[in-house]
């Protein structure tokens, strides 16, 4: 599909609409955990530091406020979704059943199609971050 701000063949609207949300929801809850880190432990961190850091870079932070201050339930989730992430914007283009499409590999460097299905995971997988996030926090 083309679209008249790019001449590249792009993946279906819809697709990409799922795309962008992706991305908008996990960005969202990074934002969340900085927040709550901050709300523990704005002695030690601080918000210019912790907006610089790669989403990667958050395990010692986390476990050093969020999971003392819980389990590590949200460590587990987040450190998965990172991975998901990842693996979502380190892809690369394909043309599958006549359309645009991402594919990715697992850690084994087996490829893999990020489907609908994938992004609607990861989204729904945040959703879930979200919820424990307002729990730690008291919302």
């Amino acid at each position: 599909m083309y679209e008249q701000y790019s001449i590249q063949a792009l993946p279906p609207k819809h697709y990409r609409e799922l795309l962008g949300s992706a991305i908008c929801v996990f960005n969202s809850n990074n934002q969340f955990v900085t927040e709550n880190i901050l709300r523990i432990d704005n002695a030690n961190f601080n918000w210019y530091n912790l907006i610089d850091k790669t989403s990667g870079q958050f395990n010692d932070p986390i476990k050093n406020t969020i999971t003392e201050n819980s389990s590590d339930e949200i460590a587990v989730i987040f450190k998965s979704l990172v991975y998901k992430r990842n693996r979502i914007v380190h892809s690369f283009q394909i043309t599958h059943e006549d359309e645009q499409i991402l594919a990715t590999k697992d850690k084994n460097h087996n490829q893999f199609i990020i489907t609908e299905e994938y992004l609607l995971e990861f989204i729904k997988e945040n959703e879930l971050l979200s919820s424990k996030l307002h729990e730690l926090r008291g919302h």
